[in-house]
């Protein structure tokens, strides 16, 4: 006589192989959670509303922040030697241009900016000053 586990000759029910397609989807949907995120928060007591160039290894986006508003970008899952991330703004008000470099740290490196448009640099502000350096590539300072 031959005695057999419980399970034997059970088979899943077809819906239970079929979870597999969500979870599948899902995944191809939020990758990005997986990579480092850099968030530029603008105070809500700015006066002027400041333009800004990323360049996250020659991919380029342009845009505006208002008073309070921010911008974010995202960084490379398994960056190499060769990875830079830069962010430049300006007002057009004022004319002064600024530009880091970032070193993005997973999951999150936030800087925080003045109502003047500059790098909140004081010990509480929440600025990860630890992971910013001048450009490489642009003049500007931060």
């Amino acid at each position: 006589m031959k005695f057999l586990p419980p399970h034997a000759g059970t088979r899943r029910p077809w819906y239970i192989k079929l979870l597999w397609i969500p979870l599948l989807l899902w995944l191809a949907t939020h990758w990005d959670i997986a990579l480092p995120t850099v968030i530029v928060h603008y105070s809500q007591a700015g006066r002027d509303e400041l333009r800004y160039i990323w360049n996250v290894q020659d991919r380029i986006d342009k845009g505006g922040m208002l008073p309070g508003g921010g911008a974010t970008n995202h960084g490379a899952l398994l960056p190499d030697d060769e990875f830079f991330m830069e962010f430049s703004w300006w007002s057009k008000n004022t004319g002064r241009n600024h530009c880091i470099s970032i070193t993005p740290q997973w999951p999150n490196t936030d800087i925080y900016l003045n109502a003047d448009g500059d790098i909140d640099r004081r010990e509480n502000s929440g600025t990860d000053v630890h992971r910013l350096t001048e450009c490489r590539w642009d003049r500007a300072k931060p």
